[in-house]
């Protein structure tokens, strides 16, 4: 494990793939390994969690292959119901399951018809909601063919676990895609219980300045209530009334937070509730950033007055009131497209505990960092996969997906912990 030159603050594609100003090669071959099954997990309460006690003081990881035959997958979740499932996200519009480290030969859900593969759009995002278990709801994000951006919800069949009702689809709200890159498509239950939705800026050079325009959804993190305590009131969502630009009149009621170029991916601490945004950079700068978990929302991340830490719109003397910078950003000499993950709350892993571990996709490279040290950085792996995302089963212990190869790894540690 190798420190990095990495810039943080003092103190302190494709998809996301095609994101990037440059373009990143396709990776060579990775040595084959062999795949061994999933175990079953169990659901690890929030605010019950307790840290272990690491044999080994420094975290020392690899990655051991879990599944494959994916194709162009995306996102990695679980539907917080106990039953140990993974499930996987494609681009052209399905999602498949891991159970008991099998791939169901079914996909949960298969939308390939309503949704565009071009460029950057597809099914980029899957969230269940809180009360799954109860009502069965899950929501997604994809782009249709009109180049349009959907947030619906869907239900798993009364019949079958392992299979959604398509016809079930309840649109929630539409935003329209100016190109065919930085749609973002995170989606993401709060700790709050709300819906939080990454969009990026709508891409193209013309588009870059919607990230600091209130009046669009573009460029922003959006958080609705979605319990919909209302139902005769004609809307399928709700605005929560604590949101930062309610009533304000020259902003869209459901912004949280703004000033974001292509978020890919955010996520909450299970344990402090604090949000981690990746967001990817233009043509010098990837970046994470923090909000703390006592935070009222309204945060500007600077795009496209700053890409990182440094100006871009103007290039020099940029009036940075009011923004909040990233707490690390790497150049373009480390990679080409960062890739947001997880802060580890597993017990597999005791070192690796507290740690906030993100990659890139160009570089195959995987990190990690800590807020309790100031946000120092170091590199974790160096890898040739093309990684397109990071996700988190539901005892915490996490996983890296390789978007070429279609092939699932698991994180474990590479020291005894016993």
């Amino acid at each position: 494990m190798k420190a990095r030159q990495m810039l943080l603050l003092p103190g302190v594609v494709a998809i996301v793939l095609m994101a990037t100003a440059c373009t990143a090669p396709v990776p060579t071959s990775i040595p084959p390994a062999t795949a061994t099954p999933t175990p079953t997990v169990t659901s690890a309460p929030t605010k019950t969690l307790s840290q272990p006690t690491p044999a080994n003081p420094q975290p020392h990881i690899q990655l051991d292959l879990a599944a494959g035959g994916f194709t162009r997958p995306l996102e990695l979740t679980h539907a917080g119901d106990g039953s140990g499932r993974l499930f996987i996200l494609e681009k052209y519009g399905t999602v498949r399951i891991i159970q008991d480290g099998e791939v169901l030969p079914t996909p949960f859900l298969d939308i390939r018809h309503r949704v565009s593969r071009r460029s950057e759009l597809g099914l980029l995002g899957l969230a269940f909601d809180p009360d799954y278990p109860v009502n069965g709801y899950f929501y997604v994000y994809y782009t249709n063919h009109a180049e349009q951006s959907m947030i619906v919800r869907f239900q798993v069949s009364p019949d079958d676990p392992n299979v959604a009702d398509v016809e079930s689809e309840t649109f929630l709200f539409m935003v329209k895609q100016p190109t065919g890159n930085h749609n973002g498509g995170q989606l993401a239950f709060g700790p709050d219980g709300h819906l939080y939705i990454g969009l990026g800026d709508g891409g193209d050079k013309t588009q870059n300045q919607n990230g600091q325009d209130q009046t669009t959804l573009l460029g922003k993190l959006l958080r609705i209530d979605v319990s919909d305590q209302d139902p005769n009131d004609g809307l399928p969502y709700d605005i929560p009334p604590d949101n930062p630009f309610v009533g304000d009149p020259e902003a869209r009621d459901e912004i949280w937070a703004y000033g974001l170029r292509n978020p890919w991916r955010f996520s909450f601490d299970r344990f402090t509730d604090d949000l981690y945004i990746a967001d990817v950079g233009q043509y010098d700068y990837e970046e994470v950033n923090f909000q703390p978990a006592s935070s009222q929302g309204g945060q500007n991340y600077g795009w496209d007055i700053m890409e990182g830490r440094h100006c871009y719109h103007p290039p020099e003397d940029c009036d940075q009131t009011g923004l909040t910078l990233p707490v690390v950003e790497y150049t373009h000499d480390e990679g080409s497209a960062v890739i947001g993950g997880y802060v580890y709350r597993g017990q597999a892993i005791p070192a690796l505990w507290g740690t906030y571990v993100f990659g890139d996709f160009g570089t195959g490279r995987i990190w990690g960092t800590w807020k309790d040290r100031g946000w120092e950085t170091v590199e974790f792996l160096d890898t040739v996969l093309a990684i397109s995302a990071l996700g988190e089963d539901e005892a915490g212990e996490l996983y890296v997906l390789d978007y070429y190869r279609g092939a699932l790894y698991r994180i474990i540690s590479a020291v005894d912990e016993k």
